[in-house]
């Protein structure tokens, strides 16, 4: 059956319910230019685990470089809740800081996504 997440941005307008297994599994945060500047810590479920129950139609969505990654944002609050990933397109990464459900990070270890190194091999092939 597995654990129930629930999370939504910062106003409410947008919620989402992530299932897995149990526990969130491996926490990260990419250092790519995007994931940079936001600073989420995120986690990872397959496209299937996470769903969107409140607000999709306040869901506003920002492409980058190759466009396979999808990230969404709340257009009311702008809080980050989740993304499709470009390196596993079959996952969705979503913000550990939206859920409802007290999340001691600081009790976990994080992980670093080269990100950045990613994002520049695919810019100079794409040249």
């Amino acid at each position: 059956m597995g654990k129930l997440f629930k999370g939504r941005c910062h106003c409410g307008a947008v919620e989402f319910q992530v299932k897995n297994r149990s526990a969130l599994g491996q926490l990260r945060r990419c250092n790519c230019s995007l994931c940079r500047k936001k600073g989420a810590i995120m986690a990872s479920v397959p496209l299937d685990k996470l769903l969107v129950t409140k607000g999709k139609d306040k869901l506003s969505l920002y492409q980058w470089n190759t466009g396979v990654a999808k990230h969404y944002f709340c257009s009311i609050c702008g809080i980050y809740t989740h993304h499709q990933r470009r390196s596993v397109p079959d996952e969705f990464a979503f913000n550990v800081a939206c859920l409802d459900e007290d999340i001691s990070i600081d009790e976990q270890e994080v992980a670093l996504l080269n990100g950045a190194a990613n994002s520049l091999a695919l810019e100079s092939e794409s040249k």
